[in-house]
């Protein structure tokens, strides 16, 4: 049966049969899914969310009023191809947000679980986003973006498209992110510019004193030591190797597009 016997749909929704609904879903007033949509147990669609064809939610979803999943692409070259929203568990989502699909058949915007998107802001085509980050209100991620684990994205950023921004790295306000973000580090300017470690928020997923120490040299040796960015990578991985500086030098290796600079 494609809505569950527990699910409550208010009576002014409107779900199409090829809907599937899963148990303890709750559906509120005006609210609009299409065919070929799943959405998972425990979510809750408050009024006025339109949930548009191929998107996927897993379990307890929040979606807040005004909400419009799936939506196609904001891509000219985009000519009506299936493509595919996947939405993961126990995500936040709040009021005013858009969320697009991919551009190419059969591609996919993926979004990881518990993340916290505030208001009135867009993830675009083909971004993957990962687990427990926050994206603030009025930030607009463009097509493309990955974005790691735990990273904060404070309001009125704007990420240009192909950025990759790093776990647990940070992002003040009203930035321009238009190079790759290292993880673990604190950013703000009007072009993005590395400012020292994301204390807060290393310090909230529970890493030491010690840890910090690390990082912090990890840091040093990056934007402070004078080193080429090829020899401060290297002695990175061999002075200082855990698992965060290692993951740093990957990250900083797999870019493509850059890294920004303090």
């Amino acid at each position: 049966m494609p809505i569950d016997p527990s699910a409550e749909v208010a009576p002014t929704a409107r779900v199409h049969p090829q809907a599937v609904i899963g148990p303890g879903v709750r559906i509120g007033e005006f609210c609009v899914v299409e065919s070929d949509v799943v959405i998972g147990p425990r979510c809750l669609l408050e009024p006025y969310v339109y949930i548009k064809r191929w998107t996927t939610l897993g379990h307890d979803n929040q979606i807040s009023a005004g909400t419009v999943l799936g939506t196609d692409p904001l891509d000219k070259g985009f000519a009506g191809e299936r493509s595919y929203l996947h939405i993961g568990n126990a995500n936040r989502i709040r009021e005013h947000y858009t969320i697009s699909r991919g551009t190419e058949p059969e591609s996919v915007t993926r979004i990881g679980d518990g993340n916290y998107i505030m208001t009135s802001g867009h993830i675009a085509h083909n971004c993957q986003i990962g687990n427990e980050t926050v994206i603030a209100s009025c930030a607009l991620i463009a097509g493309y973006v990955e974005i790691e684990d735990q990273a904060f994205i404070s309001g009125g950023v704007v990420v240009h498209q192909y950025s990759k921004i790093g776990r647990l790295a940070m992002i003040g306000g009203n930035t321009r992110v238009n190079s790759d973000v290292p993880p673990f580090f604190l950013y703000t300017g009007f072009n993005v510019e590395a400012k020292g470690l994301n204390l807060v928020g290393l310090k909230r997923a529970g890493y030491k004193a010690s840890d910090l120490a690390v990082l912090k040299r990890a840091y040093q040796l990056l934007y402070r030591s004078g080193l080429k960015l090829a020899d401060a990578l290297a002695a990175i991985e061999t002075q200082i190797p855990t698992p965060e500086t290692l993951h740093l030098a990957a990250f900083i290796r797999g870019s493509t597009r850059g890294i920004c600079r303090e």
